[in-house]
């Protein structure tokens, strides 16, 4: 027992004498600057630029209004896709889709500050929920991301729509 807590203590001073000093006030500064938020919303300055359809009714930015009563929905055919700017590099640690028919999802993402260079990031076949929403919740890795692309490969049906796209994560640095 005596050398578990001699070890406890030593590790403790190791991880103390690690830990750079700082001000009380530098903490809390720091940690307002390393808050995770919803990067997805338009709020925290996140827009669609590219929706291969649009309705009238239910435009891409639905998708990141906050609302879970709007939605971007198909009109048909597909593939169609999406791309997501978040105007500043980010770092994404969990990405959520909730949608409708979305049969085969892959997502791309690109690190320029142009959306161009993207690189296939993710893919998923999601599970037709009847008379639900699809709720797909993806731990990201590797989630350095300036850009996404959505690509909605196939649906259950000639239509599919998204509610919500949420990204858990932070701000890292702005665009240079």
């Amino acid at each position: 027992m005596r050398s578990a807590h001699t070890a406890f203590i030593v590790i403790l001073h190791l991880y103390i004498a690690l830990c750079p000093l700082t001000s009380r006030s530098s903490r809390k500064i720091k940690h307002f600057k390393m808050r995770k938020v919803d990067l997805c919303l338009s709020s925290e300055g996140t827009e669609v630029i590219l929706a291969t359809s649009s309705d009238e009714k239910h435009p891409p930015e639905n998708m990141i209004d906050g609302n879970p009563e709007t939605f971007w929905t198909t009109t048909g055919m597909f593939p169609q896709e999406f791309i997501v700017c978040f105007h500043k590099h980010v770092r994404i640690e969990k990405l959520v889709i909730q949608s409708y028919f979305v049969r085969t999802l892959r997502i791309e993402k690109s690190t320029s500050n142009e959306p161009v260079d993207f690189e296939q990031w993710i893919e998923r076949d999601l599970v037709h929920t009847e008379g639900q929403l699809q709720n797909e919740e993806i731990l990201a890795c590797d989630g350095h991301v300036t850009y996404l692309r959505f690509i909605i490969v196939s649906a259950f049906d000639h239509f599919a729509s998204v509610h919500s796209i949420s990204a858990e994560g932070m701000a890292v640095s702005n665009l240079s």
